[in-house]
């Protein structure tokens, strides 16, 4: 046994260096020789400590191998020109090392610039990536190998991997368990493809639904986004690849939703900041030790962040206690000087953000555009060596967390091809996909549609027979997908008639601008629609496609108003007006306005962006084979007049008007959500109760137990998202009427009872108190029990009493 294993090492190690007459191997049993100096160095071995290697590696490193492991190198058709090494590569920057490269190979659906042969198969793309690494560790003089990194918030960003819904649906699923299950299948794709850091979860808290990145968000409640991004870290990071959180910090609420070429100026008080957008970071960090953090390109009150100190090393490292590396959004270091105009030129600006706590700079720009300028701060002085070993550590001790140092390259490169987008992993992205749907209405138990009644079925609107909105940027390319009508047809087979019609385009041709300027129909667009109500007539339900695709929402795609984009309004309420019933299907990005179509339609079902199952997996929920038990991540505003309207939220921040009293002159305007936080129907209904809450009086430290029960009442298997809030009475501070603090999605069947258990603990009772610090404060609680963050089935107090008491 011990002669074939022998035989195995001397056989990867000739894979890997090739058969060079007179060239010694550095490969040897136990160790790899980087430094091909014939001598086991001590960040060459394994057995060392952590931090030894650490330090020995930068003792041996001269100005030039630092700084070039402090930025990235984007993948081919981003930056680099070359899929493969070549003789050129020895006069660039990165004949010292490069500290990551990102996106090698990947193939991104949308830009034809970046598809390569060597994504695909899977096996190809592990090969390819070894041939990379290996130049850098036997054709470098330290042969410090590179992070491999890739985006991975839809699913790892990767020719036909293991596609996922968008995050804003992966939030509404509120599944632990499937999120947990979602990271490990990015992160073993990732590891068997030759990445080795993933840029996920999104943990950005998005409170204003104009915002085109709503879609990347889990949400809008803070500790809903922790629990979700904590287990996709733990997910990923299960794999042996390192998580990178993003966008560190107050990135997800610019003024009045403008982004793109504003990306400045979130008006967001400190405290606020701290409840709000840094609680996941914080919750995350403390939880499951991501590797990574992505330092955002907004500032917050006239301070960038990615230049901050306070930001990037008093509040990330100190405080929080983050030990990974840091990498900048695109441009962030550019903006310190282009757009915040907070540094006098951009070699100001690279000298901030590395005296910030910047580790790694990451943009659509050669290497060498950071690199000479920090090159030259060093040797005027302008810059420490001592600042620059400090980060250059950081970046050294997640390669050497992550194993590169030991084992840098896909130890089975055709093991790529079993492990990635397996048959297993298909029915997951479908069954994520499942639960990521929410029934907003269901009047008269509309659905399930029932196939056998049905003769003729319509399937109309612009987003019906599309598909577009099943990939993304940052997911996987050219998985066959399969559109809403296609999926329907499929569904029915022989048993009914199902016809399609567009019915109108997702904008008209004076959009955005007709948001707030109307223009009527032209010829064109009206005979569309009226192509739509003629089959409409002679159907017997219609099924109605609308909502955004992926030119309407998305990163810089913020939009003005939250209708129905372009004639889709028109052309539903023409369906109405048929007097046939109409399914609504949403398929979108972002809470849309939509009072009319809530007021008037019989059914109502969000689907947001889902992945390539999306056919399937909405047929299979309108016609009853799938109960739908999704519930709202966020609020949906009535008009985006009401915006700022979220939940959390401070007593009385979303009260109404008087309409008496001394002060009181008559309702002005619209109240209240649409949908709040945490709703969504069944086609089943529930039953709470038996509340138990213990202890009822505390001291600070201690924890609290609650339990109570839940019942399927109706004929239906059926999830139901059972939500536990949490009031403070009485505080030091103006704090949320209440806050979430634990939730499970528990399925039942028919006439099922569980017992749900959760353990309350003191950060889930502390408040950030006047002198800016998490405190758990005396005085009475109250648990909140419910399906909603309005709908509350169950309430019991218990009491936090002072230490000497």
């Amino acid at each position: 046994m011990k002669f074939y294993k022998k035989l195995l090492i001397i056989f990867v190690a000739f894979l890997f260096v090739g058969h060079k007459t007179g060239k010694k191997s550095i490969y040897h049993k136990d160790w790899i020789d980087f430094n091909k100096n014939g001598v086991k160095d001590i960040y060459e071995d394994a057995k060392a400590p952590l931090e030894a290697r650490v330090q020995n590696l930068i003792s041996l490193m001269n100005v030039n191998e630092k700084t070039c492991q402090l930025t990235t190198l984007y993948g081919f058709a981003r930056v680099l020109e070359d899929e493969m090494p070549n003789d050129k590569w020895k006069k660039r920057v990165w004949k010292d090392g490069i500290a990551n490269i990102d996106e090698h190979l990947n193939t991104i659906w949308n830009q034809e610039k970046t598809h390569t042969k060597y994504a695909y198969p899977y096996s190809t793309h592990a090969e390819a990536i070894n041939t990379v690494q290996k130049w850098f560790v036997e054709e470098t003089r330290l042969g410090i190998p590179v992070d491999f990194t890739n985006e991975g918030v839809h699913g790892l960003c990767h020719e036909r991997a293991t596609p996922l819904p968008a995050p804003i649906g992966i939030g509404s699923t509120w599944n632990k368990n499937l999120v947990r299950k979602a990271g490990e299948i990015v992160g073993r794709e990732a590891k068997a493809l030759g990445y080795s850091n993933v840029y996920a979860p999104i943990l950005d808290v998005a409170r204003d639904q104009r915002w085109g990145r709503v879609l990347e968000c889990y949400g809008e409640e803070p500790f809903h986004i922790s629990e979700m991004g904590k287990q996709m870290t733990l997910g990923i990071q299960s794999q042996g690849v390192a998580s990178t959180l993003k966008h560190f910090a107050v990135y997800s609420i610019p003024k009045g939703a403008r982004d793109g070429d504003a990306r400045t100026d979130p008006h967001v008080a400190p405290r606020e900041m701290f409840q709000l957008h840094l609680y996941p970071f914080q919750k995350v960090i403390k939880e499951a030790a991501p590797m990574g953090i992505m330092s955002s390109y907004n500032d917050y009150d006239g301070v960038p962040i990615t230049a901050s100190k306070y930001f990037l090393t008093d509040l990330l490292r100190q405080k929080f206690g983050f030990n990974g590396y840091v990498v900048s959004d695109s441009e962030a270091v550019e903006y310190v000087s282009e757009k915040h105009r907070v540094a006098k030129d951009y070699k100001e600006a690279v000298r901030q953000v590395i005296e910030a706590g910047l580790n790694v700079r990451t943009t659509f720009r050669t290497p060498e555009s950071f690199i000479e300028p920090l090159r030259e701060l060093i040797a005027e002085g302008a810059v420490s060596i001592n600042t620059i070993d400090e980060r250059v550590a950081d970046v050294l001790r997640v390669k050497f967390r992550l194993g590169l140092f030991d084992n840098p390259y896909v130890e089975n490169p055709k093991d790529a091809d079993k492990l990635v987008h397996t048959n297993e992993d298909q029915a997951f992205s479908k069954q994520i996909n499942r639960e990521s749907l929410v029934l907003l209405k269901n009047e008269n138990n509309t659905l399930p549609l029932n196939i056998d009644n049905l003769d003729n079925i319509l399937v109309t609107g612009p987003l019906a027979n599309e598909v577009s909105f099943t990939y993304s940027r940052y997911g996987p390319a050219f998985n066959p997908s399969v559109s809403v009508f296609e999926g329907i047809k499929q569904y029915a087979g022989n048993k009914a008639n199902v016809v399609f019609e567009k019915g109108c385009d997702i904008v008209d041709p004076n959009w955005p601008g007709s948001e707030i300027i109307p223009t009527p129909l032209s010829v064109k667009e009206q005979a569309d629609i009226d192509a739509a109500v003629k089959k409409a007539k002679q159907s017997d339900v219609i099924i109605a496609v609308v909502g955004e695709d992926e030119k309407r929402v998305g990163e810089t795609k913020s939009r003005t108003s939250l209708g129905l984009p372009g004639r889709q309004f028109q052309l539903v309420q023409a369906l109405y007006a048929t007097g046939k019933p109409v399914v609504l299907v949403l398929i979108n990005g972002q809470p849309l306005t939509i009072n009319w179509e809530n007021k008037f339609l019989p059914a109502i079902l969000e689907a947001w962006f889902p992945s390539t199952a999306a056919g399937e997996v909405i047929a299979e929920t309108l016609f009853g084979d799938y109960n739908p038990g999704g519930k709202l991540s966020v609020t949906f505003p009535k008009a985006v007049g009401q915006i700022p309207l979220n939940f959390p939220y401070k007593p009385g921040s979303q009260a109404g008007q008087p309409g008496a009293g001394p002060n009181g002159y008559g309702n002005t305007r619209v109240l209240g959500p649409l949908y709040p936080f945490g709703y969504g129907l069944s086609y089943t209904t529930f039953e709470y109760s038996d509340l138990v809450v213990t202890p009822t009086i505390i001291k600070a430290q201690a924890n609290v137990n609650v339990s109570f029960k839940v019942k399927n009442t109706g004929h239906r298997a059926g999830d139901e998202i059972v939500q536990l809030y949490i009031k403070d009475e009485v505080s030091s501070v103006t704090t949320y009427e209440s806050v979430l603090r634990g939730f499970e999605r528990v399925p039942l069947k028919p006439g099922e009872t569980k017992t749900i258990n959760f353990t309350l603990q003191p950060d889930d009772l502390a408040i950030f108190d006047k002198n800016m610090n998490w405190t758990v404060e005396p005085g009475y609680f109250e648990v909140l029990v419910g399906s909603s963050s309005e709908d509350i089935k169950l309430k019991k107090q218990f009491k936090v009493v002072a230490v000497d008491e």
